[in-house]
């Protein structure tokens, strides 16, 4: 284990990314990173199962890709600036996936930020 990280695992919510995490998921970390591309991201609009089993994604991944699950997905190995470019396909802003990764609608979010208000 790389030193750096020692005792990572203690500190909640902390999800490290480091070379193991990225060799195990690099299929679906890959899979979402190709979403840069129109035609892939059109392809997966089109038939996202038929994308998903291309791209080599296991069946929990598949699922956890279905169901939006931002955060079982960080918690699994993905890298969060790759998540961000299927968030724009899911259509869902950084501020929708924070707050489903709290658990949280987003009007709940926004009320715990320190957002001056609007005279």
């Amino acid at each position: 284990m790389n030193p750096q990280l020692e005792g990572i695992e203690q500190i909640d919510g902390t999800y490290a990314f480091d070379l193991r995490t990225s060799n195990r998921t690099l299929k679906l970390n890959r899979f979402f990173w190709n979403m840069i591309g129109a035609a892939y991201r059109e392809a997966f609009l089109q038939d996202p199962d038929a994308v998903m089993t291309a791209a080599g994604l296991t069946a929990q991944e598949k699922t956890m890709v279905e169901q939006r699950d931002w955060i079982g997905l960080v918690r699994h190995g993905v890298n969060f600036f790759v998540l961000e470019k299927f968030a724009r396909v899911a259509r869902k802003s950084n501020l929708e996936v924070y707050a489903s990764m709290r658990g949280e609608t987003l009007d709940e979010f926004l009320a715990t930020r320190r957002v001056p208000t609007m005279v």
